[in-house]
């Protein structure tokens, strides 16, 4: 499962990216972060894992597989 890149490419672009207006969330949830992640509450850490876990996943499919090609 972890090296079905479409699949995590697909999660990515739509549970990772939702809602897309005004700005992806999990931009949102990064800007914050890295702003000094000042009031956020553990829902928003919690936000910010499930919006993220699919991109994790994406990366790291990818570097399976690249190293599939190489192997």
């Amino acid at each position: 499962m972890l090296r079905n890149t479409k699949f995590w490419l697909l999660a990515s672009l739509t549970l990772g990216l939702a809602p897309f207006t005004p700005e992806p969330h999990v931009w949102g949830k990064l800007r914050w972060v890295f702003g000094g992640a000042v009031g956020m509450t553990p829902m928003d850490w919690f936000d910010l894992f499930f919006h993220g876990f699919p991109f994790i996943f994406l990366i790291i499919s990818l570097i399976l597989k690249l190293k599939e090609r190489k192997g």
